[in-house]
């Protein structure tokens, strides 16, 4: 595939949190091998035995998860979807691009799975993902800023008013409930 690329693992300076060798990476549901994941605070890479990977950029991650369906021929992974396009050219896929082009306001999508063979380090691979990914907010997110680790006050994004006199206790007792 000719987005895999030859470059040096990130490392310690990076902040490299988690390093999970015999790692499957799976494209689109085409497998690329296996080789070792590369969480890091500045991106998360792939490298296979010979050298040859990708790394993906935090801010291009929509979304990242763990699959736990067995059914799945994978297996559990680490589910990854990305804003960007992560195929070899073709003359066929160009063609098909130059039709979805047609509606601008569509991005384009790739799913990546990592299939460690080691299943117990999915927890601990999903883990470093969020705290990676809290690093790099999205800048198109207005809120995303403004979350500190406290609860979300609605009257000073929203404008809307909310009652917060507390609940006294026995206060809804002799309510009536239809059912």
């Amino acid at each position: 595939m000719s987005f895999l690329k030859s470059f040096p693992p990130p490392g310690p300076a990076e902040g490299l949190l988690r390093q999970q060798p015999d790692t499957e990476a799976v494209l689109n549901g085409k497998g690329l091998g296996t080789g070792t994941l590369y969480i890091a605070e500045s991106r998360l890479s792939w490298l296979d035995g010979s050298g040859l990977g990708f790394s993906l950029e935090y801010p291009t991650i929509s979304l990242h998860a763990l699959s736990r369906d067995r059914s799945d021929c994978l297996g559990e992974h680490l589910y990854v979807m990305v804003n960007a396009k992560f195929e070899e050219e073709s003359k066929e896929s160009v063609a098909d691009e130059e039709e979805e082009d047609s509606d601008d306001d569509v991005e384009p999508i790739t799913e990546f799975r990592f299939v460690p063979s080691d299943k117990s380090a999915l927890e601990a691979m999903f883990t470093a993902m969020c705290e990676c990914q809290a690093l790099h907010p999205d800048p198109e997110d207005e809120d995303s800023d403004d979350y500190d680790g406290e609860e979300y006050d609605v009257e000073a994004h929203d404008g809307m008013e909310v009652d917060t006199t507390p609940t006294v206790a026995g206060q809804f007792e002799d309510a009536d409930v239809d059912h």
